[in-house]
């Protein structure tokens, strides 16, 4: 199998909305920086609406919610990957319309051109980008791992319900630390 990292919406605005002082940023750059050491490819993926918002239909609860308060506008200083888990250069930046890091992206195109059938997932918020791609994701035959400690969401009470109890049917669910002990080399 050939592994990529998915680093998923940790944008500056969704980081001041949703870290809650537990170390998660710490935590996710572990996982990238063992990705890294292990030749993992990391790829990015974050939300950017276009100004005026014509990609966000009125029957999408979330997506008009965003569009009302004027968030995620492609270019903003809230979209920014957080400098403390942002890209190398040369690494892929996905930017995508919808929940799932596949809707409305080229990231299938971007994977299947690089040959990786298996994902590692991690992102903000558990409940929805991390959720949407896993689903997707096992639709589309991927092998998928989610990094429990590397994922977040605003209310605790549905994380742990995502990655007890739903994540792993259809995925390794392992903590940053565990999954990289198994990657790096010793």
């Amino acid at each position: 199998m050939t592994n990529a990292l998915l680093v998923m919406d940790v944008q500056r605005a969704i980081v001041d909305i949703a870290d809650d002082g537990s170390g998660y940023l710490p935590r996710l750059r572990r996982a990238i920086d063992g990705a890294r050491a292990a030749g993992i490819p990391v790829i990015y993926v974050v939300i950017g609406l276009r100004p005026g918002f014509p990609e966000v239909g009125t029957r999408n609860r979330a997506l008009a919610a965003i569009a009302r308060a004027g968030l995620y506008v492609e270019g903003d200083p809230g979209t920014e990957i957080h400098p403390e888990v942002a890209p190398r250069p040369g690494e892929v930046v996905i930017t995508k319309r919808r929940a799932s890091a596949f809707s409305g992206s080229d990231l299938d195109v971007v994977l299947r051109a690089r040959g990786i059938d298996s994902l590692v997932l991690t992102g903000i918020a558990t409940s929805a980008v991390v959720l949407s791609t896993l689903c997707q994701a096992n639709d589309l035959d991927f092998g998928l791992t989610v990094l429990s400690d590397a994922c977040l969401d605003t209310d605790p009470k549905v994380h742990q319900v995502l990655v007890e109890r739903l994540f792993p049917q259809w995925a390794d669910v392992i903590t940053v630390d565990d999954w990289v002990k198994t990657v790096t080399p010793r």
